[in-house]
């Protein structure tokens, strides 16, 4: 779907970066919102948060289909990515400090967000670190795991907010103590393997 809106755009001047910086501000209008914990801003949050989202997806696919791809997007999308992905935790967490979460509501969102940026910054440096392109959290049957985003707009709607913000406490905190020790199991096997290759040369060298 991302493919086919995007499509018409190339050749016309806009580029991926201009559909990244429209995801980070109603992104963050979404946080913005849903903070608010108000029934208008539960019903804007969702909206913003669901155009976010559908951006997030379409800011890569223009950048593949008009070989827009650039180390500088990248980066971009991935810094627009990591902020607004993890201040809808602390957002969520503010919105429903009312509910029945009560005090915990906070600190339970400012959690759930740190836990997120230690998911995406460890997962990008397992990526890059791996070397083969293979994603820490790969997607199955087409879907990305970011699509997974879709899903938060029905919730800050049908008032659910508190129970993400309790389950992305739990989540995020397992998803990031394991992408930890995955990452320095690779760190230790690649340092491993580092080691044996030096042995290696160091035998075939002539005395």
């Amino acid at each position: 779907m991302a493919a086919a809106v995007v499509t018409p755009l190339i050749g016309t001047g806009i580029t991926p970066n201009h559909l990244t910086t429209l995801r980070l501000a109603t992104g963050i209008g979404a946080c913005a919102a849903v903070a608010l914990g108000s029934h208008a801003g539960m019903l804007w949050g969702g909206g913003l948060w669901l155009l976010s989202a559908f951006l997030d997806r379409a800011d890569g696919e223009l950048a593949r289909i008009g070989d827009m791809m650039s180390p500088g997007g990248h980066r971009y999308d991935y810094i627009a990515d990591v902020l607004v992905n993890s201040l809808l935790f602390v957002a969520a967490g503010i919105g429903v400090r009312h509910g029945w979460l009560g005090v915990w509501a906070m600190p339970l969102g400012l959690l759930a967000t740190v836990s997120m940026l230690v998911c995406w910054v460890t997962g990008e440096a397992y990526q890059q670190l791996e070397g083969s392109g293979a994603k820490a959290y790969a997607g199955r049957w087409g879907f990305d795991i970011d699509d997974g985003l879709y899903l938060i707009a029905p919730l800050i709607w049908f008032g659910l907010m508190s129970f993400v913000v309790l389950g992305a406490a739990i989540a995020t905190s397992i998803m990031a103590v394991i992408i930890l020790v995955r990452l320095q199991l690779l760190r230790s096997r690649l340092a491993q393997s580092g080691a044996a290759g030096s042995a290696k040369r160091d035998k075939a060298q002539p005395m």
